[in-house]
Parts: C-alpha cells; structure tokens; sequence
C-alpha cells in the first residue's frame, strides 16, 4: 500500500489526531497535573473540610495551558481511537470460521500473569524512586492493555477461544483451565482498559506509600482477569478472594475519614458471600465424584450434574447470593455506598468499573450455567427484585443524596438493576444489551467518579450545596460532566441508550417472566425517567445558576493530567453510542450459543431432578464446543456404591433418554 493509499484510508484517524493536538499552548506549568501542591493528609487522598484559601494556590499552581507532550498524547488518544473503529468495524463480507490454529494459547496466561509479576518485581524496587514506580506500573498496565487488543484478531465463535489447561492438583481434579468467549471478551478488554486510566489518576492525586499503591494496582489487575477467565471452580474461587485483598488496602489506607470502618464492611460481606459459595463448590464436587469417581473442579464437567431439587436450590443460592452482593442487588447493598464515599479515586473507578462486573459476570456464567432449573423458575421472581429493590430503589435514594459521590455509587445500583434485569429475562437481546451495559456503566460511572475526584481535589467537599454556577468558572469541566451524565441517563448517540434499550426489549419479550414481562418493562422504563431526574438535578445544582459561594470563584479549569485521563472514557462513550455493532457483532455467536444451551439444559434438568438421587446429564446434551477441554470422567469407575450395578446404570440411561426425547419434543412444539 502506497502512502498516498494509506493517508487517503486512513484521513480521519489523522484529521482526529490534529483536533486532539490542537490544544491552547502554555508554559506547562500544569505539566504534572493536579495536586502537586497538596498536603496529604492521612496517607494519600481523601480529606475533609474546607480551607478557605485552597482554590486560589490550586489555581496558581496549575496556571498554564497543555505542553508539547501533552498534546501529543491527546492527538493520540483520538487517532487510536479512530483507528480502532475501522478496525473493528464489521466487514459485509461473511465472518472466517475460527481457525484454533491461529490462537496462542499462551495468551490469557500472559494476560494474568504480567501484572502478578510485575506485582512482584516492584517489591524490589527502592519506594524512594517514586518516578520509577510510577512508571514501572503503567508500563505493565498498558503493556496488558497492548496484549489484550491481540484478542480481537480472532472471530469470537460459538464456544472456547484461547483455551489454556494445564494439570495443577491432579489428586483433587484441579487444573488451571482458562478460556474466553464472546460474553467475557470485552470484559477482559474492559479490565485492561480501565485499571492504567485509574492508575494513572492515581499516581496525580495519592503521594505517600507510593509502592505499595503500584503492588495492590498490579496485583488488582491479575486477580481480576484471572476470575473473567477461569473455567476452573477452584481457580475462578482463589482470584475470587485475591481481589478482596488489594481493594481491602486501598481503602483501608488511601481512603477517607471512615475508610476502616468501610473496608471491613466490604470486607465482611464479601467473605460471607464467598462462604457460601464455596460451601455450593464442594457439595457439587463431592456430587460429581460420587457419579463418576473422580473428583474435578471444572465448570464443563460440573455443568453435566443435575443435584436433587431441594439441594439444586439451596447450591443456587449459595452461589447467587455471593453474585448478588458484589454486584450488589438489594438488599445486600449496603457496604457499596461506604466503599465508594471512602476510597481513593482510583479505587472507586475499578470497583464501580470491573469489580462490580465480576458478579453480575458470575451469575451469567456459573448460577445459570451450573444450575439452569432454579434460574429458570426463580426468573419472574428475580426480575422484580432487580427492579423495585435495584433500578427504582437505587434511583429513588440516589435523587435525596446530598454527597455527589454518594449519589454516583446510588446510582451504580440503579444501573446494575438493568443488567441483572437482562440476564434474568434470558432473551438473546436481553443477555446482549446486559453484557454491553456491563461496558456501558464501567466507562461512564468510571468516569463520573474522576470527574467527582476532580471537583474534590479543589475543594474537599462533595456536598451539592456547597457548589453551584461551576460552568462559569470551570467550563470544560461543566462540558465533560455533562456529556458523561448524558450517557449514564441513556441519551441517544451515547453508550447508555443501545445497551438499556435491548434490556428493555428483552425484558418485554421475555417467556421467562411469563405474565409479569409488561410490568417488568413499565417497571424499567420508570427508572429511565428517575435517572434523568436524579442526574439533571444535581448538574443543575452544581453548574447553573448564580455564582454564590466565594470559594468557588477562582477555581482552576480541568488540568492536562485530569483531562489525559477522561480523554479515552469520554471518546469510549461516543464509540460505543455511535457504533455499537462493534462491540454487539463480536458477543452475538456466543450469546445466542449460550441462551439456546440454556433453554435445552434448563429443560433437561428440570425433567432429570429428582428428590433423591443426583445425577448426570448427557454428553449430547451439550454443544461439542462448549465441552472442549472438559476432563474426562467415565461414570461409576473408581467410585464404589457410585455406578450401582449394571441393571441400574441401564435403568438410568433409559430414564435419561426418554427426558430428553421429552424435552426435545417439548421444545419443538413449543
């Protein structure tokens, strides 16, 4: 391809590079960004009450327009992500088949693995060499992020991509088993995404206990790829639990006045979910052992287990309960709202960004995948809990808020509602818009809790009264904070609106919630309105209006550090809002794989359960691509009293054919 081809295909990534460029010219003063010359109070960035004189030294420090270097990062910005658009742009051309050949198998360990080691090596590096750090710790993130986009080169069909097993614990059938699909792609690609951006607001607002910061930002990072990949019980449990640990230090030492007290919050609710579910683990294991012999954490080989009805329900809680408390549905949301007011900046942009994630991910993964029977009857149920106890209970509290950053986390739960809506609808569109609203609410809650740092980093306050007619003084600010409360509200042409409007869809067409999908759908379409009402209202507090308070008056505008950092959250919400098959085309093969195993399974498993005995699904009952690199188990050896005699095994797979040309038939005429 000749230059001249290669400018004419490529004109709007340089025209996009040349708009973020052109930046107003300074001395670079700002070069550093915001709070070099703050006090740090209590170890790094939350501190309260107000001095009067505060805005004014803000405002001196940072006089200045963007440097050189700045600038060329902002063009960057925008030619990458102008860049990536086309890339991924779908083709009219019919999509290649998968070609395993061409996977690496080898990178979703590199994935998880580069932040653990560099998690490891900062701990040999001086803490007084705080620019190294620094760096060393962006270096590995984007290193991730660069290694992650390799995911896109390969089309996400029906089934595993990536798959990497190896023998860990053979004795206790546990191996590490990773894998990716079209549902967990964008996912990992969302964790890669965020954590340098949080990391990176970080570094400009926390000064103390520097390396300690880059080893929990590190070792965040691996814990929470490992947990969006594992396809192993006792792998997906163990990166489970580790990233508690880095979150619970963040907190616990950069938070704010009440950070013990939150930390252990989160804490305590976490581990009690996590009880639970290990409890669901083992009886499952142990079930499966006493069917085929062997023992084996793997979710492919667990999926075959039906349990008896009473014991499938009590494991289908204990799993969903945990799920429900990271995502958080009510009435186990309580410790959220704590954890969000009292972390870092950085902290609260990865938990409302990814962590959250993890648990609305887990219940699309393992609560409908292990057990589809409960799933399936408790739907109608579920769904109106998501919306009374979620979209409109989150709604409602998030409008009184006096505290803005209280009134964001409020609003996590309202938006999380919609997800959790969408997966209990189990339609095709219901499933796709929740998996892209899980990337929705990462990018623009995200964002919104930088824009929330930006604002306490000058005045140490969050209370809404304590502002208003900021757009006089802080006109960019009031720009960037207003598109990004577009996009949380769901205005079209931003990423909220798509991914909101398939759940709704979804919702209405919806057999699970039977006669209960209008109300449902009434239901979430009120929260559409309530999130208008909550987010107008505090933009119209804070922006518009006269200027009253005289600590408001000399306040600096965004600065170079704080506007690198929302640059590619507030281009994300325009790509996403615009071009939204994107990212829907690359989920769709897997969402629809995964919602027609569901209706098979779940219909199998219900004729299968019995009061007693657990049993075994068969192997046709599942796609073959779902059960690549499931370990093989052959029922009833090495397991006395676990097969029974041959008469009985007949018998069983008598009963097990005749269920499924039952449900088969059952389904056809449906």
């Amino acid at each position: 391809m000749s230059a001249l081809d290669l400018v004419t295909h490529h004109w709007p990534a340089l025209v996009a590079g040349v708009v973020g460029a052109l930046l107003p010219r300074g001395d670079g003063r700002g070069a550093d960004g915001a709070h070099a010359g703050d006090d740090d109070h209590h170890g790094g960035h939350d501190h309260h009450g107000d001095d009067d004189h505060h805005g004014d030294e803000h405002g001196a420090a940072h006089a200045g327009g963007y440097t050189a270097w700045q600038r060329v990062g902002l063009g960057l910005i925008a030619v990458l992500t102008v860049l990536g658009v086309q890339w991924l742009w779908p083709s009219d051309a019919p999509a290649a088949a998968a070609d395993a050949s061409g996977e690496w198998s080898s990178l979703l360990n590199v994935l998880i693995g580069l932040p653990f080691v560099g998690a490891a090596a900062v701990l040999f590096v001086p803490r007084q060499m705080l620019s190294l750090l620094r760096g060393f710790t962006l270096a590995v993130l984007g290193a991730g992020f660069l290694a992650s986009l390799w995911l896109l080169s390969v089309p996400m069909t029906a089934g595993w991509h990536f798959q990497s097993i190896k023998e860990w614990i053979p004795s206790l059938g546990i191996r590490w088993h990773v894998a990716i699909d079209g549902i967990s792609l964008w996912l990992v690609l969302l964790t890669t995404f965020i954590t340098p951006i949080a990391a990176y607001a970080s570094f400009g607002s926390i000064k103390s206990r520097i390396k300690e910061l880059c080893f929990c930002l590190l070792l965040l990072q691996g814990a929470m790829l490992g947990a969006f990949l594992a396809l192993d019980l006792f792998l997906f449990f163990l990166f489970w639990e580790l990233m508690l640990v880095p979150m619970f230090v963040m907190i616990g030492i950069w938070g704010g006045v009440e950070k013990i007290k939150a930390a252990v919050k989160l804490f305590i609710y976490t581990m009690a979910g996590s009880m639970l579910m290990l409890a669901g683990i083992v009886y499952l294991v142990w079930a499966n052992q006493k069917l085929t012999g062997a023992y084996t954490f793997d979710y492919l080989a667990l999926s075959r287990v039906v349990l008896p009805r009473s014991t499938q329900m009590l494991c289908f809680w204990a799993f969903s309960i945990a799920f429900f408390i990271k995502v958080p549905m009510w009435p186990v949301h309580t410790w959220l709202p704590d954890a969000h007011v009292q972390a870092p900046t950085g902290g609260s942009v990865i938990l409302a960004a990814v962590m959250l994630k993890i648990g609305t991910y887990a219940y699309l993964r393992f609560s409908m995948g292990l057990f589809p029977g409960p799933a399936s009857s408790l739907a109608a149920n579920l769904a109106g809990i998501a919306i009374l106890g979620g979209v409109i209970y989150g709604a409602l509290v998030a409008w009184k808020q006096a505290d803005v950053k209280r009134l964001v986390a409020y609003s996590s739960v309202a938006h999380l509602g919609y997800v959790m809506l969408g997966l209990f609808g189990v339609t095709p569109s219901g499933i796709q818009g929740a998996v892209l609203q899980m990337v929705n609410h990462g990018v623009s809650t995200g964002a919104l809790f930088l824009l929330v740092g930006v604002i306490y980093d000058r005045r140490h306050t969050r209370q809404v009264s304590e502002f208003g007619g900021l757009a006089k003084v802080m006109p960019v600010y009031a720009t960037l904070f207003l598109i990004v409360t577009f996009a949380s509200v769901g205005v079209p042409g931003t990423n909220g609106f798509i991914g909101e409007f398939m759940i709704i869809m979804g919702t209405y067409a919806s057999e699970r919630l039977g006669t209960f999908s209008g109300i449902h759908t009434v239901g979430a379409a009120a929260g559409v309105i309530l999130a208008a009402v909550y987010m107008l209202s505090v933009v119209q507090k804070m922006f518009f209006g006269p200027l009253t308070n005289p600590k408001n008056r000399h306040l600096p505008d965004v600065t170079p550090r704080e506007a690198l950092a929302l640059a590619p959250l507030v281009l994300m919400i325009f790509v996403i809002g615009l071009f939204p098959a994107i990212f829907l085309d690359r989920m769709k093969e897997s969402v629809l794989f995964t919602y027609n195993q569901f209706k098979v399974v779940s219909g199998q498993a219900i004729l299968f359960a019995d009061e007693r005995n657990a049993k075994l699904l068969p192997e046709d009952t599942f796609s073959p691509a779902f059960l690549k690199g499931a370990p093989v188990l052959r029922p009833g050896e090495g397991a006395p009293g676990a097969g029974g005699d041959e008469q009985a095994r007949s018998d069983r797979r008598d009963r097990q054919t005749d269920g499924k040309v039952a449900a088969r038939g059952e389904e056809a005429a449906r």
